[in-house]
């Protein structure tokens, strides 16, 4: 037992231990069965961790990662979301300390109505802190503030020896940064201390565009990395022609107390965001198809001013599809694959040849979203490098999927970009490396703190992490 943990009841009953249950990512796809066991204290999981077996554990949050990095077939996986306390709060720095299993969710209702907001969200706010860091996450605002990792000051981890240590960006730069987009293959993360971000309101001020075609659409979003600290784009995949690529740009920043209508100058940093609706499981998949897809784009164009000004809240801004819960049950049963890629600046001509082909083949993606990343951070498997990433969603059934998605591949590594592999269920191990240059420095490090391999995923089996 750890020196430095403190002494709390032994896992004793079957729960602890793990069940088997069936597990998959949020595209519902390649399920695999794991012992899964549901700790609430260091204790606890460093002792499911000695005991984890030849199959290894690993950690998992709020299952929000797409593929399968929190899927451990045959082996141990550690629900982390018992670990759900926010730690301290130092109003005056803007920093917090939390448990790993602490959401961006509990953050943002404990620390909005103190003028305080998470330095970086992706789509969804129901990730976990530990989640956060390993997936080393990006939002809107990668072009002004980086990712997630970047705003830790500090993180204590459970290594695979037992021992717990204060991993510091400062202090121990290789392991921090290893962890950082590392995919909890370095260790599990128990705690972390991050910056947050002063807001005067939780309001956001939105410009939102509407781009005829795919070079207006880059060329407005390029010019807009200067003043707005949030930007994203919905984009039209299925439509053709003259009309390819066409878009709708949000551009936003937090509002001022001068910018609020006096109605909500009363209550500036209320937060409330609830879902609206639930989706039940009884969708047929198939239901999401070109056909349905490109209708819903169509309206969802034509309905959207050209260009208009107004204010957002935080959820409707930030998680639109997080007033839907269970928003991946409309897929059916049979899931979706998402994709994200970045590829340079430079490669605007590769881009586009890439839309063209995806909107050619009419590969139905709901949600398509492009945005700018800035520059990449230290971190060895950090997914986030200067350049233009898209995100989609296809359908499992989708025509032809099975080609296109290579081919896609094919041109990333041309231009030297990379996919997302917090998204990714699907990538050939063997692209691995020219992806991410870095590997073998995360390699190194992972042999030297887990030497015997104690932390392992289906991810990491499937791509030789």
């Amino acid at each position: 037992m750890p020196a430095d943990l403190a002494p709390t009841d032994l896992i004793n009953s079957d729960d602890e231990r793990g069940t088997s249950e069936s597990l998959t990512g949020w595209g519902r796809t390649a399920p695999t069965v794991a012992r899964v066991a549901h700790p609430r204290t260091a204790e606890q999981i460093a002792e499911a961790v000695a005991a984890a077996g030849p199959r290894g554990v690993i950690a998992r949050g709020l299952g929000r990662s797409y593929g399968d990095p929190a899927q451990n077939a045959g082996g141990l996986v550690l629900d982390l979301t018992g670990l759900n306390r926010i730690l301290s709060v130092d109003l005056d720095a803007g920093l917090v300390t939390c448990e790993a299993g602490v959401s961006l969710h509990t953050l943002m209702r404990a620390l909005v109505p103190f003028g305080y907001f998470v330095p970086v969200t992706p789509g969804t706010r129901y990730v976990t802190v530990g989640g956060a860091i390993g997936s080393d996450i990006h939002g809107k605002n990668h072009h002004a503030d980086g990712s997630f990792a970047q705003h830790v000051t500090s993180t204590r981890m459970l290594l695979a020896d037992g021992s717990v240590r204060t991993v510091t960006p400062e202090g121990d730069p290789e392991l921090f940064w290893a962890t950082a987009g590392g995919m909890g293959l370095t260790g599990i993360v128990l705690s972390a201390t991050i910056r947050m971000v002063p807001i005067e309101t939780s309001r956001i001020a939105v410009d939102t565009f509407k781009l005829p075609d795919l070079d207006a659409l880059m060329e407005k979003l390029a010019g807009t990395d200067a003043d707005y600290r949030y930007t994203v784009a919905w984009m039209d995949c299925l439509a053709k022609g003259a009309k390819l690529g066409r878009a709708l740009l949000d551009c936003g920043n937090f509002a001022t107390l001068e910018q609020l209508p006096s109605k909500f100058r009363t209550e500036p940093l209320a937060f409330s965001a609830k879902p609206i609706a639930k989706v039940p499981d009884l969708f047929p998949s198939g239901l999401l198809n070109k056909r349905t897809i490109a209708v819903a784009n169509e309206v969802w164009y034509r309905k959207t001013p050209a260009t208009h000004h107004h204010l957002a809240t935080i959820g409707g801004f930030f998680h639109p599809l997080d007033g839907i819960r269970d928003w991946n049950r409309v897929y059916g049963k049979a899931g979706f694959l998402q994709y994200q890629f970045v590829v340079p600046f430079s490669a605007d001509v590769t881009f586009k040849r890439m839309v063209e082909r995806i909107s050619r083949v009419q590969a139905p993606s709901f949600v398509s979203v492009l945005k700018r990343f800035g520059k990449g951070s230290p971190g060895y498997l950090s997914f986030p490098t200067e350049g233009w990433t898209l995100a989609l969603d296809f359908p499992t059934g989708t025509p032809d999927l099975d080609r296109l998605l290579p081919w896609l591949d094919e041109q990333v590594l041309s231009e030297g970009g990379r996919i997302y592999l917090a998204k990714d269920s699907r990538l050939a191990a063997d692209r691995l490396p020219a992806m991410y240059p870095r590997i073998e420095a995360f390699r190194k490090v992972r042999a030297e703190v887990d030497p015997h391999g104690v932390f392992v995923s289906d991810q990491s089996r499937r791509l030789g992490l």
